[in-house]
């Protein structure tokens, strides 16, 4: 179920909220039972046959949880930790080893067809926050409700972001609806979701127009003009920013619907003047995630330069494969990792850098490492790439005027989260808002329902 479709806006949520009030107001203690309920029946309506791997996965994370509470044995964590990496492996790059192993003259490439547990690299990296703060003696033991709430609460399980323990559970036991800043909280939740479904239906979809047929050029092997290469980049540049922080915006404000605040996921990132204030703008929450659980356990930048450029490679690679089980995501991974390690050289070095050039600079290159994000193949990335550097024909019909909005609005405006918190409580606010919610079901209504970007991932 799509945030952005009717079911979910005019069935699911309505009926959810009404059900979690109920809960909330006359029977606070099935309070987070309902919302497990909620979460399990918004993860099956995807795909049921995929509600036993979660539910499974739940639960023998949490018994292992259990198991480590009584013995303090750390092989059980570890053992955790390599089970659940084993079944992200079996289900998101089995297939992408056995193609690189049938490179191998002689050598037999097994497939597996199996599709792609929704959300499973979000809850796998759940489970391995929980369990390694667990061991290190920083996370508390949790009822297995508590446990599935944190793993399963449907804004995020999807897509993220991803939560930390000590960031949700402490709100769990709160009475939401008995807040005196409650109305408050809701308002905004209904605001945050209305940006976040503005930004994807009436942004980031009508752009996907744009790079969509671009990159299917490309990956037909025909020849991509210089107008085109950079119009496509460009829009698929400005789509993932609003198709991402757009289903963010409407995870953070579901959440505040429920009483639960999740942490922030973007920080206007294509304003960012370096490569590494990019990644603490850009999906913030992963790159928490992989610098506390993996570049700081890697060596980080406490064991020498040697160890820290080996970290910052390794790290950013592997965040790479994370996002796809394909080498172009791997390519991927790998230059921002470079560009880390010269940023590092270059910080180190002393050598100045202006603001506007690093901006120029930075934005530029995360613009051209989209290329190998988005598309299917090297070799549709080097067709897009000679049209980028003027190596073929220099075409006509550069769509401006639909990427210009865009791009002032992802590099100018504010954040729909800081947006929301400055605006003062009024009535022809919540009439605005009203409107534009209608406006968006119309487009739902009128337009193709893209999935979110992040969901395969």
């Amino acid at each position: 179920m799509l945030f952005n479709s009717f079911a979910f806006l005019l069935a699911f949520l309505p009926l959810a909220l009404a059900l979690h009030w109920l809960a909330e107001r006359f029977a606070p203690a099935w309070r987070l039972t309902v919302l497990v309920a909620l979460s399990f029946a918004f993860y099956g309506y995807w795909d049921w046959r995929f509600l036993p791997l979660l539910a499974l996965s739940i639960g023998v994370n949490w018994l292992i949880a259990e198991a480590f509470q009584k013995t303090r044995a750390g092989s059980l964590v570890t053992l955790a930790i390599v089970m659940n990496l084993s079944v992200l492996a079996v289900f998101k790059y089995f297939n992408f080893f056995a193609d690189l192993a049938g490179m191998i003259p002689g050598l037999p490439a097994p497939k597996l067809d199996v599709a792609l547990p929704l959300g499973i690299s979000f809850f796998t990296f759940h489970h391995i926050m929980y369990l390694t703060d667990l061991r290190r003696g920083q996370a508390p033991r949790y009822d297995l409700i508590r446990y599935a709430l944190y793993i399963a609460f449907f804004p995020q399980v999807l897509a993220g972001p991803l939560v930390r323990w000590r960031e949700i559970m402490h709100q769990l036991d709160e009475r939401p609806y008995q807040r005196p800043d409650a109305a408050e909280r809701i308002a905004r939740g209904l605001m945050l979701l209305t940006c976040g479904l503005a930004k994807k239906v009436m942004i980031g979809d009508p752009l996907a127009e744009y790079a969509n047929p671009v990159f299917a050029a490309a990956a037909a092997g025909k020849v991509v003009s210089v107008m085109e290469a950079w119009q496509g980049t460009l829009a698929f540049t400005f789509q993932i920013y609003f198709d991402f922080s757009g289903y963010t915006d409407m995870a953070l404000g579901l959440a505040l619907l429920f009483g639960i605040v999740l942490p922030q996921n973007f920080e206007v990132p294509y304003r960012a003047r370096s490569i590494q204030d990019f990644w603490r703008r850009w999906h913030m929450t992963l790159s928490r995630f992989l610098r506390d659980y993996l570049y700081i356990p890697l060596g980080g930048s406490r064991s020498g330069l040697p160890t820290q450029v080996w970290a910052l490679f390794a790290t950013m690679a592997l965040g790479g494969l994370w996002h796809g089980a394909g080498l172009t995501f791997v390519a991927w991974g790998v230059a921002h990792g470079l560009a880390l390690i010269a940023a590092l050289f270059w910080r180190r070095a002393g050598w100045p850098m202006p603001a506007p050039l690093g901006w120029l600079l930075t934005f530029l290159f995360v613009t051209l490492c989209w290329v190998l994000f988005r598309a299917p193949t090297f070799e549709a990335a080097l067709t897009l790439y000679k049209g980028l550097l003027g190596l073929s024909p220099l075409g006509t019909g550069f769509k401006w005027r639909a990427l210009l909005p865009a791009a002032a609005f992802a590099i100018i405006g504010p954040t729909a989260w800081n947006l929301v918190h400055k605006l003062p409580p009024a009535r022809w606010i919540a009439v605005l808002a009203g409107l534009l919610f209608v406006i968006i079901l119309l487009k739902i209504g009128e337009d193709a329902n893209y999935e979110f970007i992040y969901f395969q991932f």
